[in-house]
């Protein structure tokens, strides 16, 4: 009879152990995502599954997860960190007065014919309201530029809100894949 208890009790133990696993490594590393919407497209598809990681902060077009109310998280890319000036000119990124280009965008500026993919502004032409990204904040776009609600809407970004970043497609299996910036 007590060897049968000690395999039960093994059991639990193992078991217990796998839970507290498991919390530790979604609360402080690694948790999955669905994306919900197409603001993200081409790069990323409606309710395609992600492995965000909650590991280090995040850089310049990093593709990000944070919580923009108690029920509701983005995805979108990371354009402008802190202390960044920021704008559009005739459908190219500038940052600090420096153009970049952005190749995860060149699928849907090929589609275009009636005008530029983004529209052109400065930072303090968007509710941000100032001439650079403030501290402790980010300025974040999706890729499908004219179906995102972005920071071009609803301001920067604080730090805070970030859960992590994100570039590991796992579902649908077909479509697997590590996105590059």
């Amino acid at each position: 009879m007590a060897k049968g208890n000690n395999g039960i009790r093994d059991w639990i133990k193992a078991l217990f152990i796998a839970i507290i696993l498991t919390f530790i490594i979604r609360t402080f590393l690694f948790t999955p995502v669905v994306v919900d919407g197409f603001s993200m497209e081409p790069t990323l598809q409606d309710k395609d599954r992600m492995i965000v990681s909650k590991i280090g902060e995040p850089k310049r077009f990093d593709i990000v997860v944070f919580q923009k109310s108690e029920s509701e998280d983005y995805i979108k890319r990371v354009i402008g960190l802190p202390g960044d000036r920021i704008e559009y000119i005739d459908d190219q990124l500038y940052i600090n007065g420096t153009p970049y280009d952005e190749p995860y965008l060149d699928e849907f500026k090929q589609k275009m014919v009636d005008g530029p993919l983004t529209g052109s502004f400065t930072l303090r032409e968007t509710p941000v309201g100032s001439d650079v990204v403030p501290e402790g904040h980010l300025f974040v776009m999706g890729d499908n530029r004219q179906g995102s609600r972005d920071s071009r809407h609803i301001g920067a970004i604080p730090l805070e809100k970030i859960i992590g970043t994100t570039n590991i497609v796992y579902f649908p299996i077909r479509e697997i894949k590590i996105i590059s910036k």
